[in-house]
């Protein structure tokens, strides 16, 4: 550290940080909407609702919004599956009713598959 000019060492660190908080945040942002994009596709066959398939936000319900059917959700499912290759538990299925939740598990499934992994 430089002993003349501490508050400067400790702005210079700020600002680093702050430009890696930012970087981060918008690799999250793309990944989200990357994400948003992918569930469109998926989803996509099974819609009855296109004028909420246009408007698709996180907010966006299956069943209520986008009027798929319980057992085209089935089929949306194992699309995710197939897409991201994860499993999705019987407990994550029951929770996947919005493009938000669906995200939420996509993340965490993929999180847990890392994990996972062997080490070399």
């Amino acid at each position: 550290m430089n002993r003349k000019f501490p508050n400067l060492w400790y702005f210079f660190l700020a600002l680093e940080n702050e430009m890696y908080l930012s970087a981060v945040k918008s690799i999250l942002i793309m990944n989200k909407q990357e994400t948003i994009q992918e569930l469109k596709a998926i989803v996509k066959p099974y819609i009855l609702n296109q004028e909420a398939f246009d408007l698709l936000t996180e907010d966006t319900d299956f069943i209520n919004d986008l009027k798929i059917n319980s057992a085209n959700l089935v089929d949306v499912i194992l699309d995710i599956e197939e897409k991201y290759n994860i499993l999705i538990d019987n407990e994550s299925m029951e929770r996947m009713i919005n493009v938000k939740a669906a995200m939420a598990i996509i993340e965490t499934k993929l999180a847990e598959k890392s994990s996972e992994s062997p080490e070399k």
